[in-house]
């Protein structure tokens, strides 16, 4: 396993060789498909992707944490989290690529 991380240029290169669209046409799609994601979950949405996964928004209430360096005990705000729960065709598939039964 590689440690790569894939890049927005990454996606915009993949749309390109594969759908047939310009690059910039493929750069544009990414970049609205990126954003309607992203203005869903400021608005509290969630977001599924059928058999890949869904991004969920969370609220976190105010809680007592503790400074690991001093002990001191720290107040944490209230904050809203984004978190990402897979679907289990990707599970299967992560767990079958790992297992060297798949193919990617």
């Amino acid at each position: 396993m590689g440690n790569r991380t894939i890049t927005r240029a990454d996606l915009c290169e993949a749309v390109y060789q594969k759908v047939g669209l310009s690059r910039t046409e493929s750069s544009e799609l990414v970049e609205r498909v990126l954003s309607e994601i992203s203005d869903c979950l400021v608005t509290g949405e969630s977001v599924k992707l059928s058999s890949f996964g869904s991004f969920v928004v969370r609220s976190k209430g105010e809680r007592i944490g503790r400074n690991p360096k001093t002990g001191e005990e720290v107040p944490i705000l209230p904050r809203r989290v984004m978190v990402f729960k897979p679907s289990n065709v990707l599970k299967q598939r992560i767990n079958d690529a790992l297992a060297g039964r798949g193919a990617k």
